[in-house]
């Protein structure tokens, strides 16, 4: 990895964006502008924090989070490729791929008008063949500004076609993960990973009451969370994703996370845009799939009470 000085030099725009270094010594992006700040690791090209100006973190960043080579960073919104939770065939391979523990390539960082466009990418090598045997070259690119946008941008560069799963494995930081509701799933059907992955269809809005994973099958709108504690929403938009998961480990998975804190599924919501289990994306020799997402924060005017 290029040292952090020599980063700046060549990426570094004043008063706006440089390369620091982040927690575990690790290299990060520092963007700061008008309308918002946030930083993203090339660890895993994480981004760990966007915050709109005058406005509360919208990213979840556990306080346990182990920064170091080849662990996951908890928290934050890790790039989940090419498979999603635990690898079918194989159960000893990496959780969530095996990109979100590597040290990605800064490749540009640039303003426009009032954003900032960071890229990173990352290519297939002898580390991640020894899990998945194909090649390929995936980009990350994150517009920074009063909304948060990503693309993951996956190019077949293998001799033959692929099949992958992916996500961006959002962690939103919310006032209190029970009085959170999260809306536009209704009627859609999901896979229950608490309850051996059976199919249920969702009823109304979706709270969290106990331990939640749901995969959510076939599905392409927006999703929002009402926050009232807080007093905001926040709106997940996406386009190229089939599946969006919603999770919330409770008080009985955070025990068994050693770097999340037993509180700290309080404050915390990931809902996640993906393509998963029966919805994966299959890719011919140099074709390329890009899953966007826009990730929107609006303040709650008056009642804080549910519509």
């Amino acid at each position: 990895m290029a040292s952090i000085e020599g980063l700046n030099r060549r990426f570094a725009i004043p008063g706006v964006a440089q390369v620091t270094s982040g927690h575990g010594g690790l290299p990060r992006i520092s963007v700061t502008t008008p309308v918002a700040s946030a930083e993203i690791y090339l660890h895993g090209a994480q981004v760990t924090s966007w915050r709109p100006a005058g406005g509360e973190d919208v990213i979840f960043l556990s306080q346990h989070s182990q920064f170091e080579k080849g662990k996951a960073i908890r928290g934050g919104i890790p790039v989940c490729f090419p498979w999603f939770r635990n690898k079918l065939d194989d159960p000893k391979a990496p959780s969530h791929g095996v990109v979100r523990t590597k040290a990605w390539e800064l490749d540009s960082v640039e303003t426009h008008r009032d954003t900032v466009v960071v890229s990173l990418s990352t290519i297939s090598d002898e580390g991640t063949r020894a899990w998945w045997p194909h090649d390929f070259h995936l980009v990350h690119r994150a517009t920074i500004g009063t909304q948060l946008t990503q693309e993951l941008i996956m190019t077949n560069t293998d001799s033959g076609p692929v099949r992958f799963e992916e996500a961006l494995h959002t962690y939103y930081r919310v006032g209190a993960a029970e009085s959170v509701r999260i809306s536009g799933l209704d009627g859609v059907a999901y896979l229950d990973n608490t309850d051996g992955n059976r199919e249920k269809r969702q009823e109304g809005d979706i709270a969290f009451t106990a331990q939640t994973d749901r995969a959510y099958l076939d599905t392409t709108h927006a999703v929002e969370i009402f926050d009232p504690v807080l007093r905001r929403r926040i709106r997940l938009e996406k386009q190229d994703s089939r599946t969006t998961v919603v999770w919330n480990p409770w008080s009985t998975g955070a025990q068994s996370l050693s770097d999340l804190g037993d509180d700290e599924w309080r404050t915390m919501a990931c809902v996640e845009a993906s393509n998963m289990r029966a919805y994966p994306v299959d890719l011919a020799p140099g074709q390329q799939h890009t899953m966007k997402t826009v990730i929107v924060v609006a303040a709650i005017q008056g009642s804080s009470q549910l519509p």
